[in-house]
């Protein structure tokens, strides 16, 4: 068993499955990975078995349907502490996230940070193929996060994620409320409330090349009210 644990949430990602996790292991030998797997109708579950079946670094949880992206990490985080890992880290399985920017998230943990954060806003970060309305909508959420929570995060909305597991040992995730992108927010705030350090590092964030993004009114307007939520009740 390796150090660290790549989790990977997927909903009908069958198309990205394979070259994803291709691509994570061929990019640090430090890591293995947890496919959580909400049912998914296009079969991205049978496929994800038969990969773990040929690659002993690739280990698979199904749960029995789909109840948003906290609730999927949250177990896989579970299951990761039960395993011994010390390092989880969270990642999208559709290359919006690159593979390559993985070591730096595990030297940078390796070398003390609590919780490591892939950031689009830091220098060095970016996004690829992003139009003006979307780079404003990104940055502008997290310039309102980060405002009435009062951190200094740059990125808080980023999923590119590498913790230590000291920080999900000691952060009570029973009280974790938020199911969609707030999810991040939340997480890395109350990280920061508990002490931890959290450090960010450069990121270059990509469009998915597969499938129908996964965002909704509704996870939109739950990372906006979440935050007033975590301001006075964390």
């Amino acid at each position: 068993m390796n150090p660290a644990l790549v989790c990977i949430p997927t909903y009908n990602e069958r198309d990205n499955l394979e070259p994803i996790t291709r691509a994570v292991l061929a990019a640090d030998p430090r890591v293995d990975i947890l496919v959580v797997d909400d049912n998914s109708p296009d079969g991205t579950g049978v496929l994800a078995d038969a990969l773990a079946a040929k690659e002993p670094r690739i280990r698979v949880l199904h749960r029995e349907k789909k109840q948003g992206l906290g609730r999927a990490y949250l177990h896989a985080f579970q299951q990761a502490l039960a395993w011994g890992y010390t390092y989880i880290l969270e990642m999208d399985a559709d290359f919006s996230h690159d593979p390559r920017h993985l070591p730096l998230l595990l030297d940078t943990a390796q070398a003390g940070a609590d919780l490591v954060l892939g950031s689009r806003y830091v220098p060095g970060g970016g996004t690829v193929n992003w139009g003006v309305g979307r780079q404003l909508i990104s940055q502008g959420g997290s310039l309102y996060a980060r405002t009435i929570l009062g951190v200094d995060t740059r990125d808080l909305t980023g999923g590119y994620k590498c913790f230590n597991r000291r920080v999900l040992e000691a952060l009570d995730l029973t009280a974790v409320r938020s199911t969609g992108y707030a999810f991040q927010i939340e997480l890395t705030y109350r990280a920061l409330k508990h002490g931890f350090t959290v450090r960010e590092v450069p990121i270059v964030f990509e469009d998915r090349r597969v499938g129908q993004s996964k965002m909704s009114r509704r996870i939109f307007v739950e990372a906006l009210t979440m935050v007033w939520k975590l301001r006075f009740t964390v």
